[in-house]
């Protein structure tokens, strides 16, 4: 920590919601002794049960953080997809051998609450408080304050939604925004539902009858189905539909399908735990409002999540002032540097999604054409490009890059804390 901090502009920072993103935000600002506190609503947060993968994009911020090695002890590199048809005949496959020394690193495969537990342990407990709902927000006196259910208020420089696409800090401020012409009609939209899925981490005890269980590498199998598949689009769900009961009614619409791995879903199941299995919606939409007053959002999915969080923290790092003024070039900083990033992704995602699991008979050639004929030099190049962009921590050391791809430069201000610690004493001396 720093004794110049008369120096340094350390807004006061409230982050609501403690997911992936709010806890690396949090773990950001404790770094730079920007004061902060996380109000999760959840009395116990339960990280979905699915497994989750951090690629090159990603990993060089928690090699930043000493946490790669703690990430790897519990992960296993991925060096392939294998893709098969509804009776698992196998479609072709997506190699990644090489993306050690094409991306400067194997993409980890791991059960996403291993993750969570160690982002969390970084987190000073006292800084957490879990149980509370915020069910309002207000500026007034150059402040903002956060009303919460059980009835305490808090105020802060700076209000930072990191809770979810439904968040109820973005609902509060779109309703602000709205209130005074100053929020797009866009912004008002439904959420685009991407797709429906039900979600676990199975622990099957028996090797010999799943011996992949014994390989020292991620096996990722996908098993794309029958025109007879449902669209999560053509749906409207109820909260009524969340509960236990339409989670064992989505699990009988496919306990009978084959597993790529033998046998059926439904002995996979029979290893899954019930309190890690959920049902949820994978959504898509970038906002066009991402910051008002002093408000400002995190994005959902985790890997985006913490993109933001890093890029964030680098903004409210290079502030000079915690004035209006200040905080809102902060914020449109931010903006500036994710919001073509998440655009673009997006639509990568999109034509992903569609090459990987399409039904149509376009679709279904494309995919063909793409895991068996394609040319490697196009399938790198769409690898590089999809991994170029990597944001990494402004005041730590910038970790190379290590693959023969592309990279993008970094954006915004960097120094590093221990120069500018220096130079800020040197400066103070000379007065």
């Amino acid at each position: 920590m720093f004794s110049v901090s008369t120096r340094l502009a350390r807004p006061k920072v409230a982050i609501v919601g403690a997911g992936l993103g709010g806890l690396m935000l949090g773990q950001l600002l404790e770094q730079i002794n920007v004061p902060y506190h996380i109000y999760e609503r959840a009395k116990v947060v339960k990280p979905l049960g699915t497994a989750m993968a951090l690629g090159p994009s990603v990993l060089p911020i928690f090699e930043q953080l000493s946490l790669l090695d703690d990430v790897k002890s519990f992960s296993l590199p991925c060096y392939s997809v294998n893709m098969y048809d509804e009776n698992i005949e196998k479609l072709g496959s997506v190699d990644m051998t090489d993306h050690d020394t094409l991306l400067g690193s194997h993409s980890l495969i791991f059960s996403r609450p291993r993750l969570y537990d160690l982002m969390l342990s970084r987190v000073p407990a006292h800084k957490v408080s879990h149980g509370i709902k915020v069910l309002r927000t207000e500026e007034k006196d150059g402040k903002v304050h956060i009303y919460c259910s059980d009835n305490t208020t808090h105020e802060a420089d700076i209000l930072v939604g990191a809770d979810g696409a439904y968040s109820t800090v973005r609902q509060t401020l779109y309703q602000q925004l709205d209130e005074q012409g100053l929020l797009p009609k866009s912004d008002l939209e439904r959420l685009s539902i991407a797709s429906l899925n039900m979600v676990g981490t199975a622990v099957p005890e028996d090797p010999d009858k799943y011996p992949q269980l014994k390989d020292k590498f991620c096996n990722f199998a996908v098993a794309i189905g029958g025109s007879g598949g449902r669209s999560a689009r053509e749906r409207q769900f109820s909260n009524a539909e969340w509960g236990p009961e339409s989670i064992d009614a989505m699990y009988k619409e496919f306990e009978n399908d084959r597993c790529p791995f033998g046998g059926t879903m439904g002995d996979i199941m029979k290893y899954t735990p019930k309190d890690m299995i959920s049902k949820v919606f994978l959504e898509e939409k970038n906002f066009t409002t991402w910051y008002g007053g002093r408000t400002v959002l995190l994005g959902d999915g985790a890997v985006n999540a913490m993109h933001d969080a890093v890029v964030l923290a680098n903004c409210i790092y290079n502030m000079t002032d915690t004035t209006s003024e200040g905080i809102t070039a902060a914020f449109k900083e931010y903006y500036d540097q994710r919001h073509p990033r998440l655009d673009a992704q997006i639509k990568r995602s999109q034509s992903l999604s569609a090459l990987m699991g399409g039904e149509t008979w376009y679709q279904r050639l494309s995919r063909h054409v793409a895991l068996n004929y394609m040319p490697k030099f196009i399938l790198e190049s769409d690898f590089i490009r999809s991994m170029e962009y990597r944001p990494q921590i402004a005041w730590l050391p910038l970790v190379p890059n290590r693959g023969r791809g592309h990279v993008l430069p970094q954006e915004g201000k960097r120094e590093l804390l221990q120069d500018r610690i220096k130079r800020l004493q040197e400066e103070e001396q000379q007065q």
